[in-house]
C-alpha cells in the first residue's frame, strides 16, 4: 500500500448524524354531533390552517399554533345550529389527542413548560407537565356572554378537555386584564409558550424523564 492509501484508510469514517425522529400525528374524531381531522407537526414553524365553523376559535388556534411552532391542521364541523358546545368540545378532544399520538412515548423531552403572555393590559401564565395524568385548573375571569360566535364558557370547557385528551396537567390562569378577547388571547399564547417548551427536546435526556419509566 503506498503512503497516500495507508493515510485515506487511517482516517475515522464520518458517519452521519443520527436524525430525529418525526413528532407528527394524524388524527381524526367524528361523532353523531361532530367530525374533526387533526394533523399535527411538534417540530414546524407555526403555520396553520384551521376551520372549525367558529370564527373565532379559529383566531385563537391559529395563535396557538403559532407561538407553539406546531404546524396544525384542523378542520371540521359541528351541529352549531344547536350550539357551540359540542364543536369547542371535540375540537379540543381531537388536538389533544394528536398532541398525544405525535408525543409518542415522550422519549428525551423537557416534560414541563411554563409561559407568560401579555396582551395589553392582560397577563396570563400556564404551566403544563406531560404526565399522562390529565388534570386542568383554569381559571380565566371571562365577563362577556360571547366573543363572537364563541359562548365564553366553553373557553376554559376547551382546555378542560384538550388536557384530558393530552394527558397533561394544565394550570392555566388570567392574572390581570379587563378586556376579554385580550385575556383569552394571551391564555391560548401562554399555553402555546409553555407547551412549546415541554416538548422541546432535552440532549441530557435519552430515557423518558420521569423515575417511573414511563409518562402514560
Amino acid at each position: 500500500m503506498n503512503p497516500i492509501d495507508a493515510a485515506t484508510s487511517a482516517r475515522p469514517v464520518e458517519l452521519p448524524a443520527p436524525t430525529a425522529a418525526p413528532r407528527r400525528a394524524t388524527f381524526e374524531r367524528a361523532t353523531r354531533e361532530t367530525g374533526f381531522r387533526v394533523e399535527l407537526d411538534l417540530d414546524g414553524s407555526g403555520r396553520s390552517r384551521i376551520a372549525t365553523g367558529i370564527p373565532f376559535l379559529d383566531h385563537m388556534l391559529a395563535a396557538f399554533a403559532q407561538h407553539a411552532r406546531f404546524d396544525l391542521e384542523l378542520e371540521g364541523r359541528g351541529d352549531l345550529e344547536i350550539d357551540d358546545h359540542h364543536t369547542v368540545e371535540d375540537a379540543a378532544l381531537a388536538l389533544g389527542e394528536a398532541l398525544g399520538r405525535a408525543l409518542g412515548e415522550k422519549r428525551s423531552i423537557r416534560r414541563f413548560g411554563s409561559g407568560m403572555a401579555p396582551l395589553d393590559e392582560a397577563l396570563a401564565r400556564a404551566v403544563v407537565d406531560l404526565s399522562g395524568r390529565p388534570f386542568a385548573r383554569v381559571r380565566l375571569r371571562l365577563v362577556r356572554e360571547r366573543l363572537g360566535a364563541l359562548a365564553c364558557e366553553n373557553a376554559p370547557h376547551f382546555f378542560r378537555s384538550f388536557a384530558t385528551a393530552a394527558g397533561m396537567t394544565l394550570h392555566l390562569d388570567l392574572l390581570r386584564g379587563s378586556n376579554d378577547h385580550h385575556k383569552l388571547e394571551a391564555a391560548f399564547k401562554a399555553l402555546a409558550l409553555a407547551l412549546r417548551e415541554a416538548v422541546e427536546r432535552d440532549e441530557r435526556c435519552d430515557g423518558v424523564p420521569s423515575t417511573k419509566g414511563t409518562l402514560t
